[in-house]
């Protein structure tokens, strides 16, 4: 719910002087899908206790959030004015959700390699 308000609520009016990194947006993009595809992802695992099938909720969560990234950029296109949908965002929040994925992965078959 944050991130789609974050998506599609304009910032027009906050300055951002001082804050001259380039890119940025791409880098908040990759952030908040990695974030995603990592607690969903272990949250669901946490609450279900799922062993056989983790690497199949891990995807889940992988291909919702990239479904996800792509619906908020055709909606900032079609349903703002003062947002516009972008291709590299989409790749941004795309790779985000796929670090994410391979994050999980490896975290969880380490620690159940290590039992």
């Amino acid at each position: 719910m944050c991130v789609t308000f974050l998506s599609l609520f304009s910032f027009k009016d906050v300055s951002t002087d001082g804050l001259d990194i380039p890119h940025l947006d791409k880098f908040v993009h990759f952030t908040f899908y990695f974030v995603f595809v990592v607690l969903g992802s272990l949250s669901y695992v946490e609450y279900k206790d799922v062993k056989k099938d983790f690497k199949k909720a891990v995807m889940l969560f992988c291909f919702i959030a990239i479904g996800y990234g792509m619906i908020i950029e055709v909606l900032q296109y079609v349903a703002t004015t003062t947002r516009s949908g972008d291709v590299y965002d989409f790749l941004a929040n795309s790779f985000g959700a796929f670090c994410g994925f391979i994050a999980v992965k490896t975290y969880y078959f380490r620690r159940v390699a290590q039992k």
